[in-house]
């Protein structure tokens, strides 16, 4: 029976991990610093750190629709049996935000994961992080 259910999740989680992703670079690519030509190195700026972007909860909580499934179960252990999924209400935003990153990079290792989180776009994240941290 958990396999009839893991076999309807995945196609299901693909095909939203695709619009997503298609939604975020259709807005990428409407962006003006998307056509900018590069600037050549010796006439670059001092690398200043980039503002991070301010999250948006309420857009958030709709981001994480798809997360509810593994995330928002009591409980609940996923198909890969050794791994605890972690509730992720009440996070620290900063925690929240520095792992999506990370599976996105591939730094932290788990597939559903690194799927889900490379379609996030960098608002997408802060948003969800904004959101998750703020459920008590």
């Amino acid at each position: 029976m958990k396999r009839q259910f893991l076999n309807r999740l995945v196609p299901i989680a693909a095909s939203l991990a695709l619009i997503i992703a298609a939604s975020a670079t259709a807005q990428d690519a409407a962006s003006p610093a998307a056509t900018a030509a590069p600037m050549p190195a010796a006439a670059a700026p001092q690398a200043a750190e980039p503002a991070a972007a301010k999250g948006d909860a309420a857009r958030g909580k709709g981001l994480t629709y798809t997360c509810r499934g593994c995330h928002g179960v009591t409980g609940y252990k996923n198909a890969y049996p050794s791994y605890h999924v972690p509730k992720l209400g009440g996070q620290s935003e900063t925690y929240l935000h520095n792992a999506l990153i990370e599976y996105r990079e591939g730094k932290r290792k788990h597939p559903t994961m690194q799927a889900q989180a490379e379609s996030f776009s960098e608002q997408d994240i802060a948003d969800i992080a904004a959101y998750l941290s703020s459920i008590k």
